[in-house]
């Protein structure tokens, strides 16, 4: 799955702005939808894939949101909050659409005013539904907030950045305080999605190119939360699509970087057995011996 950077944005939607883009720490803009929709018109839809950025919405018009297992359908008005972690999209369902967006980097609101990193946010932590239906009064306050982000930062005031993430940050609340809508089951398209997702998001794991990196993911619940699914529901899925667990396709594919290393690198088996997440040598051993039927050091002679 290919991750949408704001070079590849901005590329698509306003390519005359190509050349600020890191000009200040961070990044922020702001667009609306309709402009964008026009200048992306002849790709029919907006491609499901991973941002390297931050968005936040305001979704006029009838369209359907797709999260990871999530299909949510928004009647009128939704905000819409994504995350670089977790793949979306959502679909037009008629030609009455508006609204407006701002993108901005995680480097753009590290200090933000609660003190917390982004990933710390409840409306950003996975396992979420961050889509909300908004009734015509929201969709106005929400709407008076967008429009102080647009006149702000056509301004020259020297301290507008300063003022925009406090705008963010008010989003970023007001989106907290609101009811999550409820999510569509899952169809069989969604199931096939988060299969493949699960095998693209245990591939970026490897390889390990130094003793120092370690695993980063390790445990199915581990994938199930970085997926925004129940661990129960990505081992179904996976059992149905693969015909395995998800235990065993992450015990498979570290069992195969254990024999790359063991083969192609002088390291330790310490030093190996660290690297892929083992806190014991003794641990990595049994697990080894289990899943190739030899102790590693019978395997690298």
């Amino acid at each position: 799955m290919k991750t949408s950077t704001l070079e590849d944005f901005y590329k698509e939607v306003a390519p005359h702005l190509t050349a600020g883009i890191n000009k200040e720490i961070g990044h922020f803009n702001v667009f609306n939808i309709a402009d964008t929709i026009a200048m992306v018109k002849s790709k029919n839809q907006m491609p499901y894939n991973r941002r390297s950025y931050y968005k936040i919405s305001l979704i006029k018009g009838r369209n359907k949101a797709e999260y990871a297992d999530k299909v949510i359908d928004i009647e009128k008005h939704a905000l819409l909050f994504a995350t670089p972690k977790v793949p979306y999209h959502y679909v037009p369902q008629d030609d009455k659409q508006g609204g407006v967006f701002c993108i901005f980097t995680g480097e753009f609101l590290s200090r933000n005013i609660s003190g917390l990193q982004l990933d710390e946010l409840p409306i950003f932590k996975p396992g979420g539904y961050p889509v909300f239906q908004l009734s015509a009064r929201e969709a106005a306050e929400l709407s008076v907030i967008f429009d102080k982000m647009q006149k702000e930062i056509a301004g020259d005031y020297a301290f507008k950045y300063d003022l925009l993430r406090n705008y963010v940050m008010e989003l970023i609340h007001y989106g907290q305080k609101l009811q999550p809508v409820a999510a569509m089951p899952s169809t069989h398209t969604t199931s096939a999605r988060v299969s493949s997702l699960f095998i693209e998001l245990l591939e970026r794991q490897f390889p390990i190119d130094s003793p120092r990196q370690q695993l980063q993911l390790r445990t199915a619940k581990d994938y199930a939360g970085r997926l925004a699914v129940h661990v129960n529901h990505l081992n179904k899925v996976l059992k149905e699509t693969t015909g395995k667990t998800t235990t065993e396709l992450i015990s498979a594919r570290v069992t195969q970087e254990a024999k790359i290393l063991l083969k192609q690198t002088d390291w330790n088996v310490s030093e190996i057995s660290s690297s892929l997440g083992f806190e014991e040598v003794a641990h990595f051993s049994n697990f080894f011996r289990k899943q190739s039927g030899v102790a590693p050091g019978v395997f690298r002679a």
